[in-house]
Order: C-alpha cells, then sequence, then structure tokens
C-alpha cells in the first residue's frame, strides 16, 4: 500500500520561504520564549542555552527569547543580555551551534520600562512614558511581584533607550545573528508608549498617535541603520489584554492601523503579529484578526499565538502569513518541524518547568523518534 502521509508541498508550512533578506528552508518559527535559564549574574548564555537552540536548528528560523538591551532594561531574573562582552562572546556559541546544524537565528531586543520593579534596579524606579502603574507583574529574585508607579522619563532617558537599541544591535551582529526582532508588544516599554492610558505625555513622545509611535519609529531607525537591507522584524500586539489598562479596543486597534501602515515606509524585514487570544482552547485561531494588518502592510507577516499544524496551514493557505511562529509546542518538540511533516501529535509540556532553571523541561525532552536527548559539553 502506498503512504497517506501528505508531502512537503501538501503542506505549505513546509515550504521555503523568504522574510526580507532571511531565507527559510520552511515556515516553523520559534516564537521567543522566556524560560529564565541564565543563573549568572552577568547574564551571559551558556552551554545549556546553547544546546536549547541548537536542538531546534530544524526551524525555519529561531527567534531568541527577549534578551536586554541595557542594564535600565532588566524586568526579569535569569534572562541574558546583549550589552556585554562577555555576554556577546556566550550568543556567539549559541549562534555557531544553530549555524553548523543548518538553522537561522534571530535575536529579540527588550526592554520592560515600567513594567521593571527596584528589585531588578538596584531600588531605583524603573522608568515609563508617564508616572502611571501599568498594573502587572515583574518575576523577581522572590517570585513575581506587583509593579510600581514609574517615574517619567526625561527625553535624555528616551534618546538613552534608543541608543541601547542601537548597540544591541551591533553587538547581535558581532555574536554572528542573522538579524533581529524588536519587541514591541506585552506590557512592556514601547508598548507603554503606544498605549494612550500609559502615555500621557504631552511632548513630541505623545499628545497622539503619531506622537506614541514615535519611540518605536526612532528604534526601528537606529536598528535597522546596523543591518543591511531587511534583516530587521518587529513583533507586534494589537489584541494584547491585561487589565483595563491594556486592552484591544477600537482606538488602539486603529493605533496600530496608523503604526503598521507607517512600517511601510522603514525597511522592515518582517512583521510578526500576535493575534487575539482564543476564547477557548479548542477554538481555531482569528484569522480576520491577522488579515486587518496583512491588509496594511506590504512586507513578509508571521502569524502567532494559538497555531497548530493544521490552523498554521490554513493561514498560509490563505495568504493571511508567510510564516507561523510556534511557542509552547516548540517547549515540548525540539523536533516540531519533523513532527509537523510526519503529522504527529506534538508532546504537552509542562508549565511548572517553564522558569525553573537547570536541565529539566528545557533540553530533555524525546524526539519524535523515540530516544531522549543527551545534553553533553559543548565546551571546545
Amino acid at each position: 500500500m502506498g503512504s497517506t502521509l501528505p508531502t512537503t508541498h501538501d503542506q505549505p508550512l513546509l515550504q521555503r520561504a523568504e522574510l526580507g533578506d532571511l531565507k527559510l528552508p520552511n515556515r516553523v518559527v520559534m516564537a521567543p520564549l522566556t524560560r529564565a535559564r541564565v543563573a549568572n549574574q552577568a547574564l551571559v548564555p551558556t552551554e545549556l542555552n546553547a544546546a536549547y537552540y541548537g536542538e531546534r536548528a530544524t526551524a525555519g528560523l529561531i527567534i531568541t527569547e527577549g534578551t536586554w538591551v541595557s542594564e535600565r532594561a532588566i524586568g526579569f531574573v535569569n534572562v541574558p543580555g546583549i550589552y556585554r562582552e562577555e555576554q556577546i562572546a556566550g550568543w556567539r556559541r549559541v549562534t555557531g551551534l544553530v549555524h553548523a546544524l543548518g538553522g537561522r537565528i534571530v535575536l529579540q531586543l527588550w526592554h520592560t520600562g515600567a513594567a521593571s520593579h527596584p528589585d531588578h534596579l538596584g531600588g531605583e524606579l524603573p522608568g515609563g512614558p508617564s508616572a502611571v502603574n501599568p498594573r502587572t507583574r515583574s518575576f523577581t529574585a522572590d517570585g513575581f511581584k506587583d509593579t510600581v508607579t514609574p517615574r517619567e522619563m526625561t527625553t535624555a532617558d528616551i534618546a538613552a533607550a534608543v541608543d541601547d537599541f542601537r548597540v544591541a544591535a551591533v553587538n547581535a551582529r558581532r555574536a554572528g545573528f542573522d538579524g533581529v526582532e524588536i519587541g514591541a508588544l506585552g506590557a512592556f516599554l514601547i508598548a507603554q508608549f503606544l498605549n494612550p492610558r500609559l502615555n500621557q505625555r504631552t511632548d513630541a513622545y505623545g499628545g497622539d498617535r503619531a506622537g506614541r509611535r514615535r519611540l518605536l519609529l526612532e528604534v526601528v531607525d537606529a536598528v535597522a541603520e546596523q543591518w543591511p537591507g531587511r534583516r530587521v522584524g518587529v513583533r507586534l500586539g494589537p489584541y494584547w489584554s491585561d487589565g483595563d489598562l491594556f486592552r484591544a479596543d477600537e482606538e488602539t486597534l486603529a493605533d496600530y492601523d496608523a503604526l503598521v501602515t507607517e512600517l511601510n515606509d522603514r525597511p522592515v524585514g518582517y512583521l510578526h503579529l500576535r493575534g487575539r487570544d482564543r476564547a477557548a482552547p479548542a477554538d481555531a485561531p482569528d484569522l480576520a484578526a491577522l488579515a486587518r494588518y496583512r491588509r496594511r502592510f506590504d512586507g513578509p507577516l508571521i502569524a502567532n499565538n494559538g497555531f497548530d499544524r493544521a490552523s498554521g496551514n490554513a493561514v498560509i493557505e490563505a495568504g493571511i502569513a508567510d510564516a507561523v511562529s510556534f511557542g509552547t509546542h516548540f517547549i515540548a518538540n525540539p523536533d516540531l518541524v519533523t513532527r509537523f511533516a510526519l503529522c504527529q501529535v506534538p508532546a504537552v509540556s509542562d508549565p511548572a518547568t517553564y522558569y525553573t532553571g537547570g536541565a529539566e523541561g528545557y533540553v530533555d525532552h524525546v524526539a519524535s523518534g523515540g530516544s531522549a536527548r543527551v545534553v553533553e559539553s559543548l565546551s571546545p
């Protein structure tokens, strides 16, 4: 009897793609996942991190965990940075292994802004667009803590933050990355400036939607200047909801309409868009919510949030996305591309291991062939 498994060409997820100047062998993208595995004071990526990313090198593109652009950006424990020489060297170990295994990897740049906590900043208040508490939580050495009212950033503070992103982009090239992604979603710095309930400024960085998006556009310009061609992605979450300050009302979505349209004037390699949360786990992702921004952005689009193999193939087949990023699926399935190709049901990850540190739940998952992966020293 002949095989009933679909061929590569039956699954859009497994076809080649180009995202700007990034050439992908498939359209299965690893979404950025904070895993809190950098348990050293200098926040340097280790052999454990290299093993983790190396195991997932068959992804069409790996987008790393959000990475601190400076000490001022920190807002979560055990997350790596890209502002020290030893951090650059640590990341170079990661990119070298991923490339040796045939993969492509970009670094996501992260700044938490007002969503940080004094525990991360030597007791100082975090900075935000205005002195408004984002009312979220920060993961500290003592567990999750409620955020506090931040200090309003001065224009000098804002210029310093833009420069932090610029230097981080330079350092990412030195570390061997194939590009960078600007993290501009969630409850973090850039999304805070985009939010009219948090950004109450009356200067050039607030006042109206054009002012509120100025920080992001300046960051895009500063970062893209360091990367010839189109190797800079932007991740947005217009549908992000968190309490009463982050909500996807029509005013918010209209602001993002204008922002996404303006990104067409920048050398953006791709737009990484987080869609609506599903009402129930069994629901399919809302493709119309993604199509709203597909119509406004001329470049490649990566769809994210709640996709599986079937819905991932469907969103590409419909022309709404060029690739799909998967987060939790990649935690327990380093060989996710193979599982999709063989139409296997992905293994389920254990949330209790997401931020615990160490190898458990990080590099000890079983491959689809049935044999456990073994982590060995990656020292030269």
